[in-house]
């Protein structure tokens, strides 16, 4: 049974209770054939000292991003799934708002899956691109 994008985005944002992206307040906002978009507030729970985002934080935003969506589009219910390489470029600063970070497949194999996940703000400008490997892995029967 296909699930509508709306019963994807309720579920991605439900099983995120109690976890790091829930303490970030990262929220599922839109997927599509072969990307997930998720959104993060910038406020002081997420800056560095001097009062822009830091970049543990917007690294986390894309690995999670990225790995749900490679659940999404994998059949969980056979493997899981775990980050083995992340890597990002910083390109911008942002003090306040939110940033929105695009995971779109670059390869979408049965073992690992390559995604470019693009960091922006509110007006689109691009805060950090972001290269994330994920692995699935068989779940024991």
């Amino acid at each position: 049974m296909q699930l509508s994008k709306k019963e994807i985005l309720a579920h991605a944002n439900s099983v995120c209770k109690n976890t790091l992206m829930e303490t970030l307040n990262i929220e599922m906002i839109d997927v599509g054939s072969d990307f997930l978009v998720a959104k993060m507030p910038v406020n002081s729970s997420v800056h560095q000292p001097d009062g822009v985002l830091h970049g543990g934080a917007t690294v986390a935003l894309a690995e999670s991003v990225g790995s749900f969506a490679s659940h999404i589009f994998l059949d969980i219910d056979k493997v899981y799934v775990r980050g083995i390489e992340i890597s990002a470029n910083h390109i911008k600063s942002v003090r306040e708002g939110n940033v929105y970070a695009k995971a779109t497949f670059i390869h979408k194999g049965k073992t690992t899956q390559l995604f470019d996940i693009r960091i922006t703000d509110e007006n689109d400008n691009l805060i950090s691109l972001c290269k994330l490997t994920t692995i699935t892995l068989p779940k024991s029967k």
